[in-house]
């Protein structure tokens, strides 16, 4: 593999552990940064490895775009996280041995109501967060997994956890609450929203190439394996989709998005054990459950299967009507953005979705922007503008965890 050449001494990992991937970035801090300047990460080499447990898939490249990896591995070789991590760290660990790390980021998907912001792993951070398990089962154990990893591999190096929920963490109380009896929500039970490292790098990013729009009321659709929305007003979120866990709101690659609780009471009444209903609502309902033949969008939309066309049709029907919920929210839609891998790559989904809102917002699509993904893909005379714009969840794991570095006088 290529060796990382870089002049800035401060070398900082990402990690970022989805339910089926694990990513790992190398991002230099420019000695620019070291002190009051602001600080701008750049990514150096991205491995990452799709597929856990099913299909493993290992790609690196630098970030001149040179691929030093590309390979498919037995599914018993790579059959969990744990396994997982140490492939890519071990991968990016040839180019990285004349710079070895002086950090590294989570993504942590749960943060609960004590953070509202990143913060260093100790032992009763790591503590807290796997109380936090049960309220995000499909990603909070991998997220500790690679923490764990770190821990034993690299037991000297500074571990900051980034989550997931901390961009929502200023949400009104009327944002918060769920009708259950108010003891509750004093406990926690409250809706969190999720996504938070997207939302937070589209906020930053509509500044620099829509500043007039930033400043408005925008609606941003994460759409990818895991969905939601975010309600914007003035860079801040106001609101999301998301609930307490990450079921809530959209229907999802193989999650179920909103569902009437009476739906649970009646498969619990049928026999089905708490295991088994959370098996079925986070790994055989979305996508995958409606249609019958798969979780991937593309796969969907390939296909000829009657229930594949009717689970696209229900996944923009849902977007739609939670993007009218938001905007009436707001008061008003000034700008809709989609990103993520289904939002910022597939033309047919955000084309379905915006049928549903023409009549409501006015939104109209230029055909060919939106067929090439272009940055504006909303015509000229649409009321409402549409952009994509890709995210970098990583970007802001980097930012987050060099500040932290920063501030802690370690740069």
């Amino acid at each position: 593999m290529t060796t990382l050449h870089t002049a800035a001494p401060a070398v900082i990992l990402v990690v970022n552990a989805g339910s089926s991937s694990v990513k790992v970035s190398v991002y230099a801090v420019p000695e620019a940064a070291h002190g009051n300047a602001d600080i701008n990460p750049m990514l150096s080499a991205h491995g990452q490895i799709e597929g856990i447990g099913v299909a493993p898939r290992l790609r690196a490249s630098m970030a001149d775009g040179r691929v030093v990896a590309d390979e498919s591995f037995p599914q018993a070789q790579v059959a969990d996280h744990d396994a997982a991590f140490r492939l890519v760290r071990l991968v990016l660990s040839v180019g990285l041995r004349d710079h070895p790390p002086v950090a590294i980021g989570h993504r942590v998907v749960h943060g609960g109501a004590s953070y509202a912001q990143a913060v260093c792993i100790d032992d009763a951070v790591l503590e807290h967060l796997e109380a936090l398990v049960p309220l995000a089962p499909l990603h909070q154990p991998q997220n500790l997994t690679a923490i764990r990893a770190v821990r034993q591999a690299m037991p000297e190096l500074l571990q900051v956890a980034c989550f997931d929920t901390a961009f929502h963490a200023g949400h009104d109380v009327l944002a918060q609450l769920m009708a259950l009896p108010y003891a509750y929500f004093e406990r926690g039970i409250r809706r969190y929203g999720f996504h938070g490292l997207s939302y937070e790098y589209i906020a930053r990013r509509l500044r620099q190439v829509a500043p007039d729009l930033a400043e408005g009321r925008v609606v941003v659709a994460h759409l990818g394996n895991g969905a939601s929305l975010c309600a914007l007003r003035d860079g801040r979120s106001v609101d999301s989709t998301m609930g307490l866990t990450a079921l809530d709101g959209l229907p999802m690659g193989t999650r179920c998005g909103a569902l009437d609780p009476g739906a649970l009471l009646w498969l619990a009444q049928q026999g089905m054990s708490a295991a088994e209903i959370q098996a079925m609502l986070y790994q055989e309902s979305g996508l995958k459950g409606l249609s019958g033949v798969s979780s991937d969008m593309r796969a969907l939309l390939a296909s000829e299967a009657p229930r594949a066309r009717l689970a696209v049709d229900f996944y923009a029907y849902r977007a739609a009507q939670e993007i009218g919920k938001l905007a009436t929210t707001l008061g008003g839609l000034d700008a809709l953005v989609f990103t993520a891998g289904i939002g910022a790559n597939s033309p047919p989904v955000r084309a379905r979705i915006c049928e549903h809102l023409a009549g409501l917002f006015g939104i109209t699509l230029d055909a060919g922007a939106n067929g090439n993904n272009s940055q504006r893909i909303s015509r000229d005379d649409s009321r409402v503008p549409v952009l994509v714009l890709p995210t970098d969840e990583e970007g802001m794991i980097a930012l987050s965890t060099a500040r932290i570095l920063r501030d802690s006088g370690r740069l």
